[in-house]
């Protein structure tokens, strides 16, 4: 299957959900997530729900672009270069990029214009620019940035394929993304790494 090939339906109806104050399952650059526009104080709190989960725990979002972060988020210096050195790179011909880096998701400090209800104590967000083509259509044609975590109940496994996505969670979206259902191409959680507004850095996952 070509993954950068995907149903233009199939996101019209996402961004639909979406733009309703619905809750998505969708794939991501890393595992499959639950997803709601991460501007909606109400969305977000239905997946606090239906993750079982308490809502003092922020969630990281998905964004399509680094030129939107700024945006929503103060971007230190060591931010900025972090998002460089993991940005794909042109090959030696300069018509392909090499192999990108492993995702990284950045915490950034004072997050703005997203639910309150979505944001750390701190102040701060978790942030990752999305590569891979679905989420990353979805969060521009969204024209916001979209929740991304993991499509489990807390505390149980995460799913690494789309097989292995609890019923509970299935049954409690507003719609279920068909892209990549069939997908067993091993993907891993991201980097994290908090930079904050001194740009000190504390490397939260490797």
């Amino acid at each position: 299957m070509d993954f950068g090939r995907y149903d233009k339906e199939d996101l019209e109806r996402a961004v639909e959900v979406l733009r309703a104050g619905g809750v998505i399952v969708y794939p991501t650059d890393t595992v499959w997530g639950i997803g709601c526009d991460a501007t909606n104080p109400e969305a977000v709190a239905k997946i606090y729900a239906l993750k079982q989960r308490e809502d003092s725990k922020s969630m990281l979002v998905l964004l399509d672009s680094a030129a939107k972060l700024n945006y929503y988020v103060d971007i230190p210096e060591t931010a900025e270069m972090l998002l460089e050195e993991t940005s794909p790179q042109p090959s030696a011909q300069g018509r392909e990029y090499e192999d990108e880096a492993k995702p990284l998701t950045i915490i950034y400090p004072n997050a703005r214009h997203l639910a309150s209800n979505l944001i750390a104590e701190d102040g701060s967000i978790g942030i990752r620019i999305s590569s891979e083509p679905f989420s990353q259509a979805l969060c521009a044609r969204l024209k916001r940035p979209v929740v991304s975590t993991s499509a489990n109940i807390s505390g149980h496994p995460t799913a690494r394929f789309f097989h292995e996505i609890e019923e509970a969670v299935l049954n409690g979206a507003d719609y279920v993304c068909r892209f990549r259902r069939d997908d067993e191409t091993p993907h891993e959680p991201s980097s994290i790494i908090k930079v904050n507004s001194d740009n000190t850095f504390i490397i939260i996952r490797q």
